[in-house]
């Protein structure tokens, strides 16, 4: 930084210089772009045709992949003997089997969110999967957590938790609380092995479902949560 008033003229000076500089750059560029004004559109245009056939090319590649995964089955036995990597996978493969458009997104940092994807009534799916020990449970926490981010974070319109394993009777109460589904080996059982659709498994052909949405829950969450804050101060 300038320090003394020698400085400061000096900076003032070089401040007007760039400015000036950058004026007649900009003013420059677009009397370029006003006189051949085909270049930007054409521009344009290639940039919306190379992005609408790259959108053409996901989707048919992700129809292709699903008429792949049609017949698919996986039995309880086969689930239990994976990684909980594979695992996702397994979800967002029968997922892309009932023709939900999904994606794999678990990672470190994926805010309770493993699968993402979009069905065809255009309701947003966001799976959290909890690959467990055969026998385990699957507490309350993952549900919170569940609740906490996936409208907020990920724009769902429904909240589900799979796992092969079972729930603890207080993560049930919570999940039903807030509206968030829970897959747990019965269901997994009927969706993999059995071949039942995840939307029927879900219920998504009521006409009302879109009311039911993870904001509505997590604005509830923070009501009930301000409810108990202030009865505990008193």
């Amino acid at each position: 930084m300038p320090r003394t008033g020698t400085e400061w003229i000096a900076a003032a000076f070089v401040a007007v210089a760039a400015a000036s500089i950058a004026w007649e750059m900009i003013r420059s560029a677009v009397e370029i772009i006003m006189s051949h004004w085909y270049f930007p559109v054409g521009l344009v245009a290639i940039a919306g045709v190379i992005g609408v056939a790259g959108w053409r090319w996901k989707t048919a590649s992700a129809l292709r992949r699903a008429s792949r995964l049609r017949h698919l089955r996986l039995t309880l036995h086969e689930i239990d003997a994976m990684s909980p990597t594979e695992f996702e996978h397994a979800v967002r493969d029968l997922m892309m089997r009932d023709g939900v458009m999904a994606e794999h997104v678990g990672q470190r940092g994926d805010k309770a969110a493993d699968v993402i994807g979009r069905d065809t009534g255009g309701y947003v799916i966001v799976a959290q999967c909890k690959h467990t020990t055969v026998g385990g449970k699957a507490g309350s926490r993952v549900v919170y957590e569940v609740n906490g981010t996936a409208g907020p974070a990920h724009g769902a319109d429904i909240a589900m938790i799979v796992t092969n394993g079972l729930f603890t009777r207080d993560a049930r109460a919570v999940a039903a609380d807030f509206r968030i589904h829970l897959l747990s080996r019965d269901e997994l059982s009927r969706w993999g092995g059995e071949g039942t659709t995840l939307q029927q498994l879900l219920g998504l052909g009521t006409p009302l479902r879109r009311w039911r949405r993870v904001r509505y829950s997590s604005e509830r969450f923070m009501n009930r949560a301000r409810r108990v804050r202030g009865a505990r101060a008193s």
